[in-house]
């Protein structure tokens, strides 16, 4: 079929959006925003407000839809993000430091270059391969530093190698280690089965992936899920939403109870109630939070 949908202006792409139901109360502030977010990116959070398709009726508006609203909706999710992407850097940066102190402890400096600490030599050789990319161009300081001082390394110690590896490559760095034993000792540092860790830390490069690309969060089924803990630690549980493990909500309780080991004192658990409280017209249940989420032990805010 043929493609021959013309081009709209922004003010076109107003009347379309009135057209089909849609409250615009400002249209001045409407062409503002459709000027600088694109209308098919602002169209990932009106689709809930469209009715089911029928016949003659495609992309109706359900009654009572406001584009102040959407816009709400749009701007809620950007700071989720940032807030997603604040607690997963802390969390990366610790299994980078867990991960390389580890090794570098049990096998020595190079313990990474040692094929036989890993199952799957293919995914090692890649994971080689693209190490040594990077470090060959990384214009980091250290990584200078060790290719001046150290010419003859093809990679350098684990503790320098760890920064230079994404949450991606890292991730797949723990679980291609041989050794239940390595996976479980570092998993220790979380008090999570090991497979738990390397699970969640799968997930969290698609989830990170998301953020750093300006993707949507708010109500996403991530197609990746990740293992919620059973039996360690126990009490973290209950906390867990095992019905819609596809939504955001299963993601940010891990993410609370890391960074309540990782740094005891964060605010992070009060920016996520202050956000929600700012922005009532977002239904927590579409990202998958429980009816009682705020009365679990890793919810609850103490005053």
């Amino acid at each position: 079929m043929a493609f021959d949908k013309p081009p709209l202006s922004v003010d076109a792409q107003i009347d379309l959006l009135a057209a089909r139901g849609m409250h615009i109360p400002d249209r001045a502030r409407a062409r503002h925003y459709l000027t600088h977010v694109n209308y098919y990116r602002l169209r990932a959070y009106w689709l809930p407000f469209e009715c089911p398709p029928s016949d003659g009726d495609a992309h109706a508006f359900v009654p009572g839809t406001n584009f102040e609203t959407v816009l709400a909706t749009y701007v809620f999710d950007r700071e989720l993000r940032l807030l997603l992407l604040d607690a997963i850097e802390r969390i990366e940066i610790s299994l980078r430091t867990t991960f390389a102190q580890h090794l570098a402890s049990t096998y020595g400096p190079f313990a990474h270059d040692n094929l036989a600490l890993f199952r799957d030599s293919a995914d090692w050789h890649k994971s080689q391969d693209e190490l040594r990319k990077e470090y060959g161009r990384s214009r980091e300081t250290f990584a200078k530093h060790y290719r001046q001082r150290y010419p003859e390394l093809v990679t350098p110690p684990v503790w320098v190698a760890c920064e230079l590896m994404t949450l991606g490559h890292l991730s797949r760095w723990l679980k291609n280690l041989a050794k239940p034993d390595d996976r479980q000792r570092i998993a220790d540092h979380y008090g999570l089965d090991e497979r738990v860790l390397l699970s969640f830390a799968h997930h969290l490069t698609v989830v990170r992936n998301h953020c750093a690309h300006h993707g949507r969060v708010w109500n996403r089924r991530f197609a990746l899920r990740f293992t919620l803990p059973a039996k360690k630690p126990r009490h973290i549980a209950s906390a867990f939403n095992p019905s819609e493990p596809q939504l955001i909500y299963n993601t940010l309780t891990m993410l609370a109870y890391l960074l309540d080991l990782l740094s005891p004192a964060h605010t992070w658990r009060r920016e996520i109630h202050a956000l929600l409280a700012a922005h009532p017209e977002i239904d927590p249940a579409a990202m998958g939070f429980p009816a009682h989420w705020r009365e679990t032990n890793l919810w609850r805010v103490v005053a």
